[in-house]
C-alpha cells in the first residue's frame, strides 16, 4: 500500500490513504513537539509549581480550604476556589473593598493553645509566617505550630542564594530518613540570605516588584485560622490512633511528633503544609 511496498501502484484509493496516514502522522508528531515545547516553558518559566499545587491544592478536604474571609466573620460560609491565591479573587477584592481596614486595629499577640501569634507578621495557609523589613525584603519562617510539628523531623533543607521561588511553589525542604516535606513558598521572589531554627528565620527574600501580599493572612484573621487548624491536625491524629492528646494544660506540646513516634508524620504533615 505504502510507496517503498513492493507492487505499491498510484491509484485514487492508494493516494487518499496515504493522505489521512500522514496527517495522522503529523498531528501525532506535532502534538507531541507541542507538548514538549510547552512542558519546556513551564518548566523554565517556574509554571511547574503553579501546575503542582494546583494538584495539591484539588485533594486537600474542603475543612481545609476554608475561605479567609470566614475567619474574619465577614462571610459565614465559603469554600476557596483560587487556590488561596487572594489576588486574583473577585470575592476577596469586593469584601475588601467594603470592609476596608477591617485589620487596621489589630495591635496584640494572642495565644490559640500557647502559639504565640506575631502582630507584625502575616501568615500563608502552609504554616509559615512573613515579616516585611525596611528594606522591603521579607523575612520568612515556619509559624508555631508548623515549628512544634517538625522539632525532630530532621534538617532542613534550604535553596541556594539567588534562588528564584513562586509563591505556593516549593520553599525548601525537611528531610528525615529516606523521607522529605516540602514546605510551601508564601511569597515571589529571589532569595538573598538563608537561615535555620537558630537564626530565628529560613528564608530572607526580595520579591522586587512582585511584592503583592493580599493573599497572606493577617490580623484579625490569623486567631481563628490556627484554631482550626489545630482543630484540623486533632481529625487528622485521630485517623491515625486513638486518645490523642495534643495539648499539655491547654498547651500544645512542644514537639507533637516526638511525643506519637507511632503515627503517620509523613502523611500528616504533608496535609498540614498542604501537600495533598
Amino acid at each position: 500500500m505504502l510507496p517503498w511496498i513492493y507492487g505499491f501502484t498510484w491509484q485514487t484509493g492508494n493516494v487518499i490513504f496515504l493522505s489521512i496516514f500522514y496527517c495522522v502522522v503529523a498531528v501525532i508528531f506535532g502534538s507531541f513537539g507541542i507538548a514538549v515545547i510547552r512542558a519546556y516553558r513551564d518548566l523554565t518559566s517556574g509554571r511547574l509549581n503553579e501546575i503542582r499545587w494546583h494538584v495539591d491544592f484539588d485533594d486537600l478536604p474542603e475543612f481545609a480550604k476554608t475561605c479567609r474571609h470566614v475567619f474574619s466573620g465577614e462571610i459565614e460560609y465559603q469554600v476557596c476556589r483560587n487556590g488561596f491565591d487572594c489576588r486574583s479573587c473577585k470575592t476577596h477584592s469586593g469584601i475588601i473593598g467594603v470592609h476596608m481596614g477591617a485589620n487596621a486595629s489589630y495591635t496584640g499577640n494572642e495565644s490559640p493553645s500557647g502559639l504565640t501569634i506575631q502582630s507584625d507578621c502575616m501568615y500563608h495557609r502552609g504554616h509559615t509566617w512573613v515579616h516585611r523589613e525596611s528594606d522591603r525584603t521579607l523575612t520568612i519562617g515556619l509559624d508555631p505550630l508548623a515549628e512544634r510539628l517538625l522539632w525532630s523531623r530532621g534538617k532542613a533543607e534550604l535553596p541556594e542564594v539567588g534562588s528564584r521561588l513562586h509563591v505556593n511553589g516549593a520553599g525548601w525542604y525537611f528531610r528525615n530518613g529516606g523521607s522529605r516535606v516540602r514546605v510551601l513558598s508564601p511569597v515571589d521572589g529571589e532569595v538573598v540570605a538563608v537561615g535555620g531554627r537558630d537564626e530565628g528565620f529560613y528564608l530572607k527574600v526580595n520579591p522586587g516588584d512582585d511584592s503583592d501580599l493580599r493573599h497572606l493572612l493577617k490580623g484579625t484573621e490569623v486567631y481563628p485560622w490556627m484554631t482550626r487548624e489545630i482543630e484540623r491536625l486533632e481529625i487528622l491524629l485521630g485517623a491515625d490512633g486513638d486518645g490523642i492528646n495534643l495539648a499539655d494544660g491547654g498547651v500544645l506540646l512542644d514537639d507533637v511528633a516526638a511525643s506519637y513516634p507511632e503515627l503517620n508524620w509523613e502523611n500528616i504533615l504533608a496535609q498540614m503544609l498542604l501537600e495533598s
